[in-house]
Parts: C-alpha cells; structure tokens; sequence
C-alpha cells in the first residue's frame, strides 16, 4: 500500500487563492487539463523514502501526479521498484493511466528497455522527463575518481542516455524536460561532480533542442533552487552552506516539489510551443542576487 501524502502542504499562495480538491490545498478542483490525452514517461518518478510521516513530496513524484492531473497517462520510472510503483498508484488516483517501469538509468540496455516498457504500456509516448541527480565527493581534494564516475553517471549519462533512446520514440511534435540545479549556473555546492554534471545538462538540453527540432520536438531544461524535498532536508542536514542560502533568497522561503512541477508542465504543454532549447529557473531569485 502507498504511502498517504499529506497533500494540505502544497500551496504556498495566500489563503484568498486558494480552492480545495482531492490533491489539498492550492489544487484547482477542475484543472485546466492541458497535457489531455499525452503520454508521458517521467524517470525518477519516485521519491526517496524519509521516516518523517510529513516528509514533503519529491520533484518526480509530483512531476508525475501534477501531470496526471494536467490529463496525461504517465509512466513512472525509478531504480526503486516500490518507489515507482507508489507514485504509479498516486497517477492512478488521479483518473490516469499509471504503469510502473523498473530500471538503472546509467546503464545503456536498461534505459533503453525502460523507453521501451513506457511505450509498450502507454501505447505511444508524446513526453520524457528526466529527474535523476546525486552529489558525491566535498572540493577536489575530498572527492575521487570513483566519486566523480558516479556522480557522472547518473547526472549526465543517465539524462543522455535517456535522450537516447527516447527522442526516436517520441511522437511528433513532442517534447524532453531535464531536471537541473542552480549548481550548474554557479559553483553552489561543494562537489565538483556535481556542479560540473548539472552545468553539462544546458549543453545536452541545447543539443537535443536542435535534433529534435525536425520533428518539432522541444527540448528545454528546468532549473531548480533550494527546493523542500526529502532530498533536500537530507542535504541541508549534512551541509550548513545550504541552510545559510535560506536567508538569501529573495522571496524569503524555499520552493516547493509542485512549483518545479507546475514548470515542467507548462514546458511540455502547448503553451509552449515555440519554447525550446532554454531553461527555466525556479529558484524564488537566488541565483539572481
């Protein structure tokens, strides 16, 4: 049985804003529906497991619902077979279509079979988005090779791979998201891997953008900030820096799983069309001061 999501913590918009529906607060009743009738595969789809009973929702899982919401039927891929399979329950609880698609992103016959998987379940495939990502290794000195290898792998390699192997199996007209970080804008952790494999994602996403263009396939990056996930809380529990940055965000808070969300749906979405090749920051302004 999936985990039961405290869906109330959503919304961060005033009270005044505010309409109630199956998913809590902040969540339209009737949404605009603008992803009806897609097919979407979402790897990363899970969300790392936290003890906490009120841990927030992970960027992938609510890419994957948000999506489902918006009228797509998703494929919700993860390394973590129980991970994908709660989110491909929340999908379902939507009204959509949600399978569950088992793999190791880095390793080329796996990712292939999971673009695979998607098609065959979904009956086609109109979306990818990849939200894969670890940091490993503290400055040069404290990280080695084998670090660095790992952190490639699933931050690089993987979204390539992913590339791959999907963009021939797309519909026309369709459209890639990857899932960024503001590391890749700035030196903002301590792992060089990652800084390093998060900055490579805007060359991948341009590429992409061009050999898709053919076939009006859109390609664009989503860039994320300090964002509360479980993830996140881990990482600010290891590192002080990151709790530090909380104080120098403009607006005075950090982001939200649904705001990455609600980014990477208008991308693969109609409203736009004529968007691509670009990233997206949604960092409430901290890369900007």
């Amino acid at each position: 049985m999936p985990p039961v999501w405290n869906w109330n913590r959503v919304s961060t918009a005033p009270a005044s804003r505010r309409r109630k529906g199956t998913m809590g607060e902040g969540r339209p009743e009737q949404p605009a529906r603008h992803l009806t009738g897609r097919k979407v595969l979402v790897v990363g789809a899970g969300t790392r497991p936290d003890d906490d009973p009120r841990a927030p929702v992970g960027n992938g899982r609510a890419i994957a619902v948000l999506a489902a919401r918006e009228g797509a039927d998703v494929a919700c891929a993860d390394v973590a077979a129980p991970a994908a399979a709660a989110t491909a329950e929340l999908v379902g609880r939507e009204g959509r279509s949600g399978i569950t698609v088992v793999g190791d992103a880095t390793e080329a016959q796996q990712s292939a079979a999971m673009v695979a998987e998607a098609v065959r379940g979904l009956g086609g495939l109109d979306a990818l988005v990849v939200n894969v990502g670890v940091g490993l290794g503290t400055g040069l000195e404290g990280s080695s090779p084998e670090d660095w290898d790992q952190a490639l792998a699933l931050n690089l390699r993987a979204p390539f791979l992913a590339a791959k192997y999907g963009l021939p199996a797309l519909a026309d007209g369709g459209a890639v998201v990857f899932i960024g970080s503001v590391a890749g804008l700035r030196a903002a952790t301590n792992s060089p891997a990652y800084d390093s494999s998060k900055a490579g994602l805007f060359g991948l996403t341009r590429h992409v953008a061009k050999e898709g263009g053919a076939r009006r396939i859109r390609a664009n990056l989503v860039v994320p900030g300090l964002i509360d996930t479980p993830m996140g809380r881990q990482a600010s529990a290891g590192r002080a820096s990151r709790t530090a940055s909380f104080e120098r965000i403009p607006l005075g808070r950090q982001g939200t799983a649904w705001e990455v969300a609600e980014a990477v749906t208008f991308l693969l979405s109609d409203r736009a069309s004529y968007i691509t090749g670009q990233s997206l920051v949604v960092d409430g302004g901290l890369s900007a001061v």
